[in-house]
């Protein structure tokens, strides 16, 4: 083990700021470590090094797991849409349960593209007078037989992987529309960076959508929470609320609540 990972001995006082950086650097090694490991290496309480996991994830460095944290990873491609659809059905399908919650009658609504927003179709179906705007094209045709629903498509370049229209065009009619609640999903996202996207093609659409509507709703499952991606679109301040699944770390779920978000969990 290289010197620079290895605690100062004993007789050496550790600040918190020298025991955090090297916490990071021994991740970047092993990329997931337990916190019973942690408490070994550095002769301190669980407590102490739950402070510092809180720390760090609050910076964007580390992601928290159940029993220990690991690195915060870049995604630099997303699955596609069949790929997509087959992950996670279960936990999808109780976050469309709770999402549904905000649905009235009447509301224009739109649905982001996604495997997950994709599961409140039905939901939309049983009420009346509704208006869906929707960039993807998997979702309009689950409306196909519904003709009490108007559905709007946005249009825009064809994202052949997922299904979708994105681009300048897709992101002009979302500016020429007033929605009253946009349900948004997200490949990556964390306390940090919010939530961000490998498709620069994707940022307009996905900021169209937030700026035009009244309320946003976030739904991401926890899989993709400590993950990120070069663009960034949102802050996690800005959903009300936040929709994910109770396989969220509890230390994360909370360091999400302490910062004033609503979290609700499926």
């Amino acid at each position: 083990m290289t010197e620079d990972l290895l605690p100062p001995p004993e007789s050496q006082p550790i600040m918190p700021a020298q025991r955090r950086e090297m916490i990071v650097r021994r991740l970047r090694r092993e990329q997931t470590l337990s916190v019973v490991q942690l408490t070994e290496i550095f002769n301190c309480s669980h407590m102490t090094v739950r402070r510092d996991i809180a720390v760090l994830e609050q910076e964007g460095l580390v992601f928290s797991v159940p029993g220990g944290v690991r690195l915060a990873s870049q995604v630099t491609s997303e699955p596609s849409h069949n790929n997509r659809v087959i992950l996670e059905s279960a936990q999808k399908q109780r976050m469309a349960v709770i999402a549904a919650q905000y649905l009235k009658p009447g509301m224009v609504v739109y649905l982001d593209a996604g495997t997950t927003t994709l599961c409140l179709v039905p939901h939309i179906v049983e009420l009346a007078g509704m208006t869906v705007v929707t960039n993807d094209f998997s979702i309009v045709m689950a409306f196909a037989e519904a003709r009490h629903v108007k559905v709007i498509h946005t249009g825009g370049v064809l994202d052949h992987d997922n299904i979708t229209g994105i681009g300048t065009l897709a992101a002009d009619t979302l500016r020429n529309l007033a929605t009253d609640i946009a349900f948004i999903s997200s490949s990556s996202w964390d306390l940090q960076r919010g939530i961000t996207t490998p498709s620069e093609a994707k940022v307009e659409v996905k900021k169209a959508a937030i700026a035009g509507s009244s309320q946003v709703v976030l739904m991401a499952t926890s899989s993709k929470y400590g993950t990120f991606a070069m663009y960034r679109i949102a802050d996690l301040e800005r959903f009300d609320p936040i929709i994910s699944d109770d396989a969220l770390p509890p230390d994360s779920a909370a360091g999400i609540r302490r910062s004033g978000i609503e979290l609700i969990l499926a």
